[in-house]
């Protein structure tokens, strides 16, 4: 599947823009007595959707027996094991090279079989210096090395280690992320034992006692797995997250490798192998740590980045997304996701501004609790599941209501990242998130 360009992509916002608007003012202009029916009729759809998927039971055959892949840790040594490339893209991270670099160098795995490599693409503080230090150390560490302006942004990182690698599998890794030794050798019979083309490991946050943001970010990374998990045992979607994600390079390379045209690699290379009809397999256990972000505007700055190319995505694949390339579950599961995600914010905008100019009542508020509630039941039962990795807050009231008044900014930052997307050209820049090097200790 060739990788989305970006052709028209201002125009098809524009038309997504305007169709919102429209979806959000028109019932207003209905006979009073039915002006809710849209909103009461999305209510029961997708909250009945959203649900069947949070509170259906998780196929042991997709996702492991438990979720987790200790039933699938079969002996790799004395069998034929894949190779494996651990790949890295880093930029200005000093703070947490060295770490990664000996977290992934104490990896179990059959000598021979396990490459290390990290992509210094242009790097400005001392991780140029931290990654020669460690190559002395650590002889089996590949180093690539780009100019700043090389173009491509992270994509463009791991393209140019997808050229200089070899492995049978790819495991892309953030630079804060954080491994158990065993993490390889569960990962990779879960892998193989599931016929998955690619595998998305979920994310655990590492300093989740840090601040009420990092806490809710830490449900949050529980929450999606979840709905991820719930999504794919019932026919839909799973998707890829960046950091902890696992490619067949076989895929990756028939999908013509990361896209460069896009601001996030993962979002749109798991349409990509999805119209290849290619299984993406989420995994609960073991995680992959990361650090989450500490402020507000690092979270803004961060969230902008991932609605736009979240919207991308659907931008530029929308044909083949809906098309009989996909199951009629599949189709229907990215519709009712696209909905709730990208066009219930804007669509409640324009609810809001009609009704002020209007001096009426708003009428989408019965999708607008039902979506909350949903996110709630997200919340209460990824947070209660048995988890390796840093412990999980407590789903108890306080908890669950912070973090359902945490997922409003998401109505402000996709009408706000529609918006700009609709009226400005884009530039593409790597918008990096910074790391301090948040350290946890890891059960093996």
């Amino acid at each position: 599947m060739a990788a989305g360009t970006g052709n028209h992509r201002r125009g098809k916002t524009a038309f997504f823009l305007v169709a919102c608007g429209w979806a959000g003012a028109a019932p207003h202009w209905m006979d009073p007595s039915r002006s809710l029916i849209p909103a009461f009729t999305l209510a029961v759809l997708l909250g009945g959707y959203g649900l069947r998927t949070l509170l259906r039971r998780v196929d042991s055959v997709l996702v492991g027996a438990d979720g987790d892949a200790k039933s699938a840790n079969t002996t790799l040594y004395g069998q034929s094991c894949p190779t494996v490339d651990v790949v890295v893209a880093a930029r200005d991270e000093e703070a947490v090279v060295t770490r990664l670099v000996e977290r992934l160098a104490a990896l179990r795995y059959p000598d021979g079989q396990l490459t290390l490599c990290v992509v210094d693409d242009g790097s400005e503080d001392h991780t140029p210096e931290r990654l020669s230090e460690l190559q002395a150390r650590f002889p089996s560490l590949k180093v690539i090395r780009r100019p700043r302006n090389a173009g491509g942004g992270k994509s463009g990182a791991l393209n140019a280690a997808l050229e200089q690698t070899q492995g049978e599998w790819l495991l892309i890794l953030d630079a804060d992320a954080q491994l158990a030794e065993d993490q390889l050798e569960r990962l990779i019979p879960f892998a193989t034992g599931g016929d998955w083309s690619a595998v998305q490991m979920r994310k655990a946050v590492t300093n989740a006692d840090s601040n009420w943001l990092t806490r809710v970010q830490a449900m949050e990374m529980a929450f999606d797995a979840q709905l991820q998990q719930g999504r794919l045992s019932g026919g839909g979607v799973a998707e890829l997250r960046g950091n902890g994600e696992l490619l067949r390079r076989d895929l990756l390379e028939a999908c013509g490798g990361f896209n460069e045209d896009t601001v996030t690699d993962d979002l749109d290379l798991s349409f990509r192998l999805l119209l290849e009809n290619a299984r993406v397999g989420i995994l609960w256990d073991p995680p992959v740590l990361e650090e989450a972000v500490e402020s507000v505007p690092a979270l803004w700055k961060q969230r902008q980045r991932w609605a736009e190319g979240g919207l991308q995505r659907f931008l530029d694949y929308l044909p083949g997304l809906f098309s009989a390339r996909l199951t009629l579950a599949q189709r229907r599961d990215l519709a009712c996701f696209f909905l709730l995600q990208y066009a219930l914010p804007v669509v409640s905008w324009a609810d809001l501004l009609t009704s002020a100019l209007s001096r009426t009542a708003p009428l989408y508020w019965p999708l607008s609790i039902v979506a909350f509630s949903v996110s709630g039941v997200a919340y209460w039962r990824g947070c209660r599941r048995p988890s390796e990795g840093p412990e999980l807050p407590p789903p108890d009231l306080f908890n669950l209501l912070l973090g359902i008044a945490y997922l409003s900014h998401w109505f402000v930052v996709i009408p706000w990242v529609t918006l700009r997307m609709a009226v400005l050209p884009k530039r593409l820049v790597w918008a990096k998130t910074s790391h301090r090097g948040q350290e946890e200790t890891l059960e093996v």
